[in-house]
């Protein structure tokens, strides 16, 4: 099978992104940005989903869709289990990349940051606001592990529902499941134009704690 896909091009033409006009800090342009995506969709397009890059012990790189669910000076925070693909990845290599692309507004934005676990007050705070069901499935999967087939699986999730509803207890937050917040040291906002002459704006966190940022050629 051979599909040619040459002929799918798009113009970009929403907006630009200049020198003059960008704040001195990235996470001013990052907060407008995903308010602005946010306005034309609300909660339900899930416009928090981003993308998160490890690197396994194999040396090669591996690339998921997870959902930020918080953000601020600090970092950005999402929440996963800690023996999954990705927890053990950030485990031997804490570095990872962001990525943000929002089709509608025409933007990306590429956060390359260290990752840290956040406090476990903060991960049983966040743990505790979840759906009940959704907390289950945090002591069903062993995310990432082999499974037979997906009557495993259920079969997991039926157990542990029974423990925890027909002997009315606190579903408890898994030692083993909790948040990540990756501290940036660079950000880029990508925003499309005409002509392929894309503005791109890079943000880069100097030794004295203090941002600069500078446009890369598209």
């Amino acid at each position: 099978m051979n599909v040619d896909l040459s002929n799918y091009r798009k113009n970009y033409n929403k907006d630009c992104l200049l020198e003059n006009e960008v704040p001195e800090k990235p996470f001013t342009l990052f907060h407008k940005w995903f308010q602005e995506e946010k306005s034309f969709y609300g909660k339900n397009k899930e416009v928090n989903a981003m993308s998160v890059s490890t690197i396994g012990n194999d040396g090669v790189p591996e690339t998921r869709i997870v959902l930020l669910k918080e953000y601020s000076e600090e970092g950005f925070v999402f929440y996963t289990n800690y023996y999954s693909y990705k927890g053990v990845a950030i485990k031997n290599r804490p570095k990872v990349c962001l990525s943000f692309y929002w089709n509608r507004t025409e933007r990306q934005i590429i956060i390359k940051g260290i990752t840290h676990k956040v406090e476990k007050d903060k991960s049983d705070e966040y743990f505790n606001k979840r759906p009940k069901e959704n907390k289950i499935s945090c002591w069903a999967s062993q995310q990432s592990y082999i499974i037979s087939s997906k009557k495993q699986l259920e079969k997991q999730y039926k157990k542990w529902y029974n423990f925890f509803c027909k002997n009315r207890l606190i579903i408890k937050r898994p030692y083993y499941w909790g948040g990540y917040i990756v501290k940036p040291y660079q950000i880029e906002f990508w925003q499309g134009q005409p002509n392929r002459l894309h503005d791109r704006i890079m943000y880069k966190l100097m030794v004295e704690k203090e941002w600069t940022f500078f446009r890369l050629s598209p």
